[in-house]
């Protein structure tokens, strides 16, 4: 049958730069496409004169940038015969995998961490099915065993230690530069496996043109001569990597033991992408940088109230950095800046209710008593 326009995700979009053969049916939920939002109101706050943009990922089929490695991964995992998959999860790999597990008819098999999962991330598991196996101990004990569960019992794994997971992610880079018209300047992201940030390098990269490419060698992406690809892509971004204080291995030089912070999707102390992750921060002249909890939370809120844009608690890290890196002047004014929000805010709701109390007035049912209230939130 014939989908005219109709979108129907990013291998179908992007078929020829993914590593799948030409007989591989597509595990879909209509993922990618994820919007590039400016955002004016902290632009003035911050009062530089910067463009700064969110890729906003939550908007992806569960809610976070995972389906993007999922469908490439798991499309692969059925061509090859694969009956179950199997992942460690702090909440939104399991999601994903659970979900296109469905999709795909197989049986999905995710470890989480002893009470270490926000419920948002973890309900969406159970519902899509998947088998919950709860470890007494945290991300990198789990990722320990299903390495080891991979060699030993009829799984593929999933995480992203998997090539065609990266594969994937590194599609989000090509949508920003299709929708910018070229690469930004600096490209800012939530670290914790660093899964993501390798794999938005690996975007970036190939995406960029060699020295006497330009104006005559073929489009990597269009058959024959194409100058808006050529354009766009002359250049790659400076990566800058943000980790939560309490869970950033990169700014302490080595692998942290027991990671904690309450931004859950970035709690973890050893990342299997360490030196993916290291190579691209060197190669782009990019840095690494950590806050706590509360810059976290802050900026979640600033996102929230001031843009309208819910993530999750990891995701505002990208932009606490960007904010502070704008304000010190490490990124110049004049500069054109991506944040990738990793997760939606609906993740983690948790961490929002702290906030309810606060900021629900009870009235009595009485018009005149809701005018007041109306009238006094307006003053």
């Amino acid at each position: 049958m014939a989908t005219g326009n109709r979108y129907t995700g990013l291998i179908g979009k992007y078929a020829d730069r993914l590593p799948l053969s030409s007989d591989a049916a597509p595990i879909s939920l209509g993922e990618g496409n994820t919007p590039l939002i400016r955002l004016d109101n902290l632009v003035r706050d911050i009062g530089k004169d910067v463009e700064l943009y969110v890729k906003y990922e939550g908007l992806n089929p569960t809610g976070s940038f995972k389906d993007r490695g999922m469908t490439v991964a798991v499309t692969q995992a059925v061509a090859e015969g694969s009956q179950a998959i199997i992942c460690a999860s702090t909440g939104n790999t399991s999601a994903s995998a659970a979900a296109y597990a469905a999709r795909a008819g197989i049986k999905a098999f995710v470890l989480i961490p002893d009470g270490k999962i926000a419920m948002g991330k973890l309900a969406q598991a159970i519902m899509h099915g998947a088998e919950v196996l709860q470890i007494h101990g945290n991300f990198d004990d789990g990722m320990r065993i299903v390495k080891e569960m991979a060699e030993t019992a009829p799984v593929s794994l999933v995480n992203s230690v998997n090539p065609y997971r990266l594969q994937g992610q590194k599609t989000a880079a090509f949508e920003i530069c299709e929708a910018l018209g070229r690469a930004p300047d600096y490209h800012c992201l939530p670290v914790g496996n660093a899964g993501n940030i390798t794999a938005y390098w690996m975007g970036y990269s190939e995406m960029a043109l060699k020295p006497g490419e330009a104006g005559t060698q073929a489009c990597k992406f269009c058959e024959g001569d194409c100058q808006f690809h050529q354009a766009a892509v002359a250049s790659r971004p400076v990566m800058v990597g943000y980790q939560a204080s309490g869970a950033a291995p990169f700014l302490r030089g080595h692998p942290v033991e027991k990671p904690e912070t309450i931004a859950t999707a970035i709690r973890i102390g050893a990342p299997q992408s360490w030196d993916q992750a290291l190579a691209a921060s060197r190669e782009s002249s990019g840095w690494f940088d950590e806050f706590d909890d509360e810059a976290i939370l802050e900026t979640q809120w600033l996102l929230t109230s001031r843009e309208g844009i819910f993530c999750e608690p990891a995701s505002a890290v990208s932009v606490a950095g960007a904010i502070a890196d704008i304000r010190s002047g490490k990124i110049a004014e004049g500069s054109t800046v991506v944040c990738t929000l990793t997760g939606h805010g609906l993740k983690d709701p948790g961490v929002a209710e702290r906030y309810a109390d606060a900021a629900v007035s009870t009235l009595a049912a009485e018009s005149s008593a809701v005018k007041e209230a109306i009238l006094g939130k307006m003053r």
